[in-house]
């Protein structure tokens, strides 16, 4: 793995620090099998409200709130 600087001029220890973080994410990606698939949270699921109607938009669709209830 080669790692440049592009730009600026970082001290050793600030080097040191980022070499760390990229190894260690490396070491974490390794470790993780790649089959895998991260759990997705409940409330990021679309499917939580696909199966209902949305208000559609109309002359009194400011008085009816955007998600259904």
């Amino acid at each position: 793995m080669t790692i440049k600087v592009v730009r600026g001029n970082p001290t050793p220890e600030e080097l040191a620090a980022a070499l760390a973080v990229v190894r260690a994410r490396a070491a974490a990606a390794a470790v993780a099998p790649s089959g895998a698939e991260a759990p997705r949270d409940a409330w990021s699921d679309p499917a939580r409200i696909a199966g209902q109607r949305l208000p559609q938009p109309g002359q009194a669709s400011w008085t009816r709130t955007y998600w259904p209830s």
